[in-house]
Order: structure tokens, then C-alpha cells, then sequence
């Protein structure tokens, strides 16, 4: 996928205000599907994630994700205190969500430094299309501007064969330390994204 940055991002703070969307980039998939790259996300797509998270038909995301009880049920304004910042990917023909990433500030416990989680999803119909790769190194590189000496790490079901392999593309490797009571998940860690 193709992404061309839109606007000069030096002028944004992150997170933004909540339900602030702002257009940052246009994108093309390999098979010429038209994308907006945003940061932020409004109400309409907050309405979006929240009817996707609880799509049953779904059957990966109910099965590999919390986003059920995280934006479904809970209050996504709740959340967003969490002081999380997401990007989007809307399909510019049907203004659908097409795919998330989100990333914020959450310690790693007993290790020092500047950590910060990182997650992402994408969304049927465009699940499978080749998008994540470009998209989640777009955003996690625009964050890693503005936010400095950051590290990520995400947790994973180990069952996720597709976001564990997205994780590793991304230059993410598995850790050794078990660093999550939660043992159906891998921790998976990166220093930052120079190693990419």
C-alpha cells in the first residue's frame, strides 16, 4: 500500500482531543482501493468501531480481541482517558473503517524506560488485503516523531498467527519474560522502530 502524507504533522500534540479526526494522509492498496489516512477518530467512527466490536459474524475479532467488552460495552470515553492515540483508515468510496491503530503510554512492569503499548485491527471486508503492514508503520512512525526514546509492545493471543506475523514484520520479537499474568497472550516487544 502506498500512503502519502497530507499535511506537515510537526503542529500536532499527542493524544487530541477526544473525537477530533484529523486527515493526515491518502493511501492506495495494491488493488487501487482509495483509503484517508486519519489521526483521531469522531463520533461517526467511534460509532463505527463500536458497532464493528460487536459484530458477531466476526468470528477473529470476537475470538482475538477484547474490543467486544473494550468498545462495545464500555465506554469508549473511558478508554480514551487511557490517553491512547489511534489511527484510522476509512475507505474514501464507503466512509467505512477500514483499520485501526492505536498507541499510548503503558509501563512494561519492572522495566525501565519510555514504553508505550501498540495495537491494530483491521476490519471485514478489508481484512486480508494486504493494508496493515504500511499503514501500522505509517502510524507507529508518525508516533515515534512525536513522541521521544519511545518503546513498544503489544499483547498478543498466542493463537494470532496474523497479528503475532504483522508483529514480527514490524521488528517485534517475542520476549522471554513473562511480563502478563494473562497467559493465553504473548508479550511481544520492540525497542523502537530504527530496527525495522
Amino acid at each position: 500500500m502506498k500512503i502519502i502524507p497530507q499535511i506537515d504533522l510537526k503542529k500536532l500534540s499527542f493524544p487530541l482531543p477526544i473525537y477530533q479526526a484529523i486527515t493526515i494522509g491518502e493511501a492506495i492498496s495494491r488493488d487501487g482501493e482509495h483509503f484517508s489516512v486519519f489521526v483521531g477518530l469522531n463520533k461517526e467512527m467511534v460509532a463505527q468501531l463500536k458497532a464493528l466490536s460487536l459484530d458477531e459474524n466476526d468470528i477473529d475479532l470476537q475470538k482475538n480481541t477484547r474490543d467486544r467488552n473494550r468498545f462495545g460495552k464500555k465506554s469508549y470515553e473511558d478508554w480514551y482517558k487511557k490517553n491512547r492515540t489511534l489511527f484510522a483508515l476509512v475507505h474514501k468510496n464507503t466512509n467505512a473503517l477500514a483499520a485501526l491503530v492505536w498507541l499510548g503510554p503503558e509501563p512494561l512492569p519492572e522495566n525501565e524506560g519510555n514504553w508505550h503499548t501498540a495495537a491494530w485491527r483491521s476490519y471485514i471486508p478489508f481484512r486480508g488485503k494486504g493494508l496493515m503492514k504500511d499503514f501500522t508503520k505509517f502510524a507507529m512512525n508518525i508516533y515515534e516523531e512525536k513522541i521521544s526514546n519511545v518503546k513498544f509492545w503489544i499483547a498478543v493471543k498466542k493463537e494470532n498467527a496474523g497479528s503475532i506475523g504483522l508483529a514480527k514484520i514490524l521488528g517485534f520479537q517475542e520476549s522471554d519474560e513473562t511480563f502478563n499474568k494473562n497467559i493465553d497472550r504473548l508479550i511481544i516487544v520492540v525497542k523502537n522502530l530504527e530496527l525495522v
